[in-house]
């Protein structure tokens, strides 16, 4: 099943404040289809959890990317699982079709330091940050089938590893998975690149926190899951595929 519109997959769309739902938004108003995944389990088991209020209704999304004119599906996926991957692009080309971009907004995100992170926790945060994101991508260039020069991967990352040691390493190995893309699928067209947006407003950030991080910021306030959106948009867009093999900090200059 295919349409006129291009297919973007957005991963990691599990929260009505978070980047994922921000950026599935933005590109259903930027023309794309949208199809995205979400893992419940992953919230409830976060401090967020018990809030209602910050997690998406999967049926209020779908049908403010319906409203953009975008068709879309939702995928309920653990990528902790390695068939995950090839479970997500059969069930979306089967709704949508092919996927033309790929945004990778999810994650694990358990804070703990060089002395009391578990090998439990490691291993999950390395599963679903750094080998999902290869599964993703690899399954994504295995399927490829839109006009070269207008495919597009891209993930967000995080150079935050000071007392929260599996998360900032795991996201270290995503940038480098990420940005090999850009070179080995380059014979398909697909430009590669990451995004770190800085300490963004989701919801996770203590008063103390916020504090600290608009102490460090020329802007004077705190990243929103929209400035994330507004740079993934022009990465996907066709003025922006001369952009490519990129780390990329869309952070308002935060030091």
């Amino acid at each position: 099943m295919s349409g006129d519109r291009p297919v973007a997959l957005v991963t990691g769309a599990g929260r009505r404040v978070g980047i994922g739902a921000a950026v599935a938004q933005r590109l259903a108003h930027d023309g794309f289809d949208v199809a995205l995944t979400h893992w419940p389990a992953y919230d409830a088991r976060m401090p967020w959890g018990s809030s209602a209020d910050d997690r998406v209704d999967p049926v209020d999304l779908v049908a403010a990317l319906k409203g953009a004119g975008a068709r879309t599906v939702t995928v309920e996926a653990d990528l902790e699982r390695p068939e995950a991957a090839g479970e997500i692009f059969g069930q979306v080309e089967a709704a949508v079709g092919p996927v033309s971009a790929l945004v990778m907004c999810h994650c694990e995100s358990v804070d703990s330091g060089l002395l009391d992170t578990t090998v439990e926790s490691f291993d999950r945060h390395f599963a679903v940050n750094a080998r999902a994101t290869w599964l993703l991508v690899a399954e994504f260039g295995r399927r490829f089938r839109g006009t070269a020069s207008l495919g597009r991967i891209v993930a967000m990352t995080s150079d935050h590893v000071v007392g929260n040691l599996p998360y900032g390493a795991s996201k270290a190995a995503l940038d480098r998975i990420v940005l090999a893309a850009a070179h080995e699928l380059a014979h398909l067209g697909v430009t590669a690149n990451v995004i770190n947006p800085g300490a963004t407003d989701t919801g996770w950030m203590s008063p103390a926190v916020e504090a600290a991080a608009l102490a460090v910021t020329p802007l004077g306030r705190l990243g929103q899951p929209a400035d994330a959106a507004n740079l993934v948009s022009f990465l996907c867009s066709a003025d922006g595929g001369w952009v490519n093999g990129q780390l990329l900090k869309s952070n308002g200059g935060a030091a």
